[in-house]
């Protein structure tokens, strides 16, 4: 997707001017709400103007990041990966973190955020769970009950997650309505947030949403890019010739971007959900396969019908399982400057094997997504070094990998 305007955006966005005061990032984003939020986006604005990067409450999230979460994460070379594919490996090492899984870094900060403006509960919507986990784990770090809401297609296939999110203190509510998944969730969570709009502070978990989240969770996530890029420097003398990083919403993989997106000598490439094939319901492949359109109050691709109805999604990852994506994702397709496409879940899957089999690393299988794109890009790109978000761990998706790898294997 090219634009006139193209160059001109992307300059625009390296001189870090997107957002712009309409919360738009280029012709997407903004924010599309019901009036009875209006208040709440307002003081939700106002409070990330006033605090995000304000000295004291970068010092106690640095503090946080450091003594809770256990950050800088590793930057590790895959040498036997390496050897097979043919090119340079390395993986920013998200599932180190506190919780296994980049969503910590958001979840701590807007919870951090939330106690700064007096609310009395959190809600939050989650998928594959980790973003439920991540802040069950940040409420309880600050003091403030949680409520997560989970489709109940993604609690039978990610149960475990349902159990560490209910050990941490969190009500996990069982979504039913709709496609029964991640869409189905954020719905619900936003409904709590209207009927609740003066005491309740909605912890989104991914780059969507209306103006100012997907701004804020950009700014939380960077920290995962601020570190890979610094760590890369250090250990190799130079930049990676490619970052890559599965998307769904599009945290991990904008936090882990956004620091290199200056870096014209670096691709960029986001791996999406390709699911069983290229038509309407077989994936989740926004980027690649969507349109224009507004869901959960902010303008983005979506994936939608002729008569502009969203569809049900498929993949085998229950975090890309999403009909829509991070406006800022859409504004970087849209200039030209990222590149984004599909991998399938039998082809994640089997790169997901071959990294425990290799490296002794079980990924998540979302972050399998970007293992299996940069396996084909390393075969065109011999000798070359790519660094891969590996966003989190996959111990959560047992019950997954019982019933289609080992279900193989047996």
């Amino acid at each position: 997707m090219k634009s006139d305007n193209a160059a001109q955006l992307l300059a625009d966005e390296l001189a870090g001017k997107f957002p712009d005061a309409r919360g738009r990032f280029g012709p997407f984003g903004g924010r599309y709400v019901p009036e009875t939020l209006f208040a709440a986006f307002e003081n939700l604005d106002a409070a990330v103007k006033q605090h995000l990067h304000a000295a004291d409450f970068q010092a106690e999230l640095a503090r946080e990041l450091a003594n809770w979460v256990g950050r800088p994460t590793a930057l590790t070379h895959a040498p036997k990966m390496s050897a097979a594919w043919g090119a340079e490996v390395w993986f920013k090492r998200e599932d180190l973190a506190h919780t296994g899984a980049h969503k910590i870094n958001n979840a701590l900060g807007q919870a951090l955020l939330a106690k700064r403006l007096g609310v009395k509960r959190i809600v939050a919507e989650t998928g594959a769970g980790q973003h439920g986990v991540a802040t069950a784990a940040a409420c309880a770090r600050v003091g403030l009950p949680c409520t997560v809401y989970m489709g109940s297609v993604d609690m039978e296939r990610q149960a475990p997650n349902v159990g560490r999110m209910k050990l941490l203190g969190a009500t996990v509510v069982p979504v039913t309505s709709g496609d029964q998944t991640l869409r189905a969730a954020i719905d619900e969570a936003f409904r709590d947030w209207v009927a609740n709009p003066t005491d309740t502070f909605y912890i989104i978990g991914s780059a969507v949403g209306p103006h100012p989240f997907p701004y804020l969770v950009r700014e939380l996530q960077s920290v995962i890019g601020k570190e890979a890029r610094r760590q890369f420097l250090e250990r190799t003398g130079k930049l990676p010739d490619a970052v890559m990083a599965c998307v769904g919403g599009g945290s991990n993989s904008i936090g882990l971007f956004h620091p290199f997106i200056g870096d014209a000598s670096v691709e960029i490439i986001g791996i999406e959900a390709g699911g069983t094939g290229d038509k309407l319901g077989h994936n989740a492949a926004t980027l690649a396969y969507g349109r224009p359109g507004v869901l959960h109050g902010a303008y983005s691709l979506l994936l939608q019908d002729a008569d502009g109805q969203i569809q049900e999604t498929h993949s085998v990852s229950a975090g890309l399982d999403y009909p829509g994506v991070g406006p800022e994702h859409s504004l970087l397709l849209w200039a030209g400057r990222v590149r984004y496409e599909a991998a399938t879940d039998d082809d994640s899957l089997a790169a997901l094997a071959e990294c425990c089999r290799l490296e002794g690393i079980l990924p998540a299988i979302e972050s399998a997504h970007a293992f299996a794109g940069a396996k084909r890009w390393a075969k065109s790109n011999p000798g070359k070094a790519v660094l891969i978000g590996l966003s989190g761990r996959g111990d959560k998706d047992m019950p997954t990998l019982q019933r289609t790898l080992l279900a193989v294997k047996e």
